[in-house]
């Protein structure tokens, strides 16, 4: 999904004011619906017509599929109608990123469920079905599903996410054969390329934070949902098959570091940041290293996530007073389901990888180990 303007990096407002339009599928307004499959599209013509048939042929008559375009200029709302006449079509006139796509597109629709959906994927038959119902468990927020390489189905993409305590977040299971991951399992967090959610614990949690613009947003509402004493579970009887390739493209290293930083200081108490300093400053090292070794070019974009979080400094501290003034689990519920390593693997540098796992590794495990030990809170 295009980032589209990413300079607008404030926070003061809860999001971007949109203007939506939405036209109406052919559904019975009054009719009860049971889940609303929610896309959120920029410019993504190609794959949302390789999407939406796989979509459409599995969803129940008493779902609704919604598409959210934010702002794009290749036509895809013009070429839905005449495609897909029942998809409900929501127009942004801007691109206010992702997590404003989905609140917009959450806004519009009717569901007792919300399940949102990449544009770049395609479903198998089976997949909502299984979603919604490991979300009839009360104690379970959220479901995300086994998510394969549209390129190779035999490999996961992601089983849900993987989360280091300092924020840095992973695609669970990446490159891993599917059959490895055939058991349900909680999970520090959902993928935000599929997910699904109880209509009533979406609008307790506020929705997205559209602070985050892209990136991270999906992190941020698990650990929420998981301070608010609820579970993120893998659900891998439901499929989605994901067009994926690691790209670093403008500003993504702007985005994840800043959204990173957004991350931990609006969910975790001050005393666990203080544990988790050593690790933290760690992180940094490896981030910076990373950068400097194949972005060299890129380093402003480290600067401004600092400056960033300095220059919102207070509206970050109101995003989080709302976060602990309703959270009922401890930091440690959210760190034990962390991980004590990092991915390097993912950022396709293979045999700096090999060297990163062999060195860094044992110092972020016993840096874990530590922090497990002090944060009783």
């Amino acid at each position: 999904m295009g980032a589209g303007d990413v300079g607008r990096s404030g926070i003061g407002d809860q999001g971007v004011s949109l203007s939506a339009s939405l036209s109406p599928a052919g559904q019975n307004a009054a009719a009860p619906v049971r889940a609303s499959v929610i896309i959120v599209n920029h410019n993504n013509w190609a794959h949302l017509e390789r999407c939406l048939p796989s979509v459409l042929s599995t969803v129940r008559p008493e779902d609704e599929v919604i598409v959210v375009d934010n702002g794009s200029t290749d036509g895809s709302l013009d070429r839905m109608a005449d495609r897909f006449p029942s998809v409900s079509r929501v127009r942004s006139p801007e691109n206010g990123g992702f997590g404003a796509g989905c609140n917009l597109g959450a806004r519009q629709a009717r569901g007792q469920y919300l399940v949102f959906l990449n544009p770049d994927t395609t479903v198998c038959p089976g997949w909502l079905d299984e979603l919604l119902a490991s979300l009839s468990d009360p104690s379970v927020a959220m479901t995300t599903p086994c998510i394969l390489r549209m390129d190779d189905p035999a490999r996961v993409n992601a089983a849900g996410n993987e989360v280091h305590p300092t924020g840095l977040a992973f695609c669970r299971g990446a490159g891993m054969p599917r059959a490895a991951l055939s058991d349900p399992a909680d999970v520090a967090a959902v993928s935000g390329a599929a997910f699904a959610i109880r209509r009533e614990t979406w609008d307790a949690l506020g929705g997205l934070d559209e602070a985050f613009f892209l990136y991270v947003e999906d992190t941020d509402l698990s650990w929420r949902a998981r301070l608010a004493g609820y579970r993120c579970r893998y659900v891998p009887h439901s499929v989605v098959h994901h067009d994926y390739a690691f790209r670093f493209g403008k500003d993504k290293f702007f985005l994840q570091e800043r959204n990173r930083y957004l991350l931990l200081l609006k969910n975790l108490r001050w005393r666990t940041l203080l544990v988790l300093l050593p690790s933290l400053l760690l992180a940094e090292a490896v981030t910076w290293g990373f950068l400097l070794r194949y972005y060299p070019r890129r380093w402003r974009e480290k600067v401004r996530a600092y400056l960033w979080v300095v220059g919102n400094w207070r509206a970050i501290r109101a995003r989080r007073r709302a976060v602990q003034a309703v959270r009922r689990a401890r930091d440690r519920d959210l760190l034990a389901l962390c991980v004590p390593h990092l991915a390097y693997e993912q950022t396709g540098r293979t045999a700096a990888a090999h060297w990163a796992h062999r060195w860094l590794d044992p110092m972020f495990r016993l840096l874990y180990r530590m922090t497990l030990t002090l944060v009783r809170w």
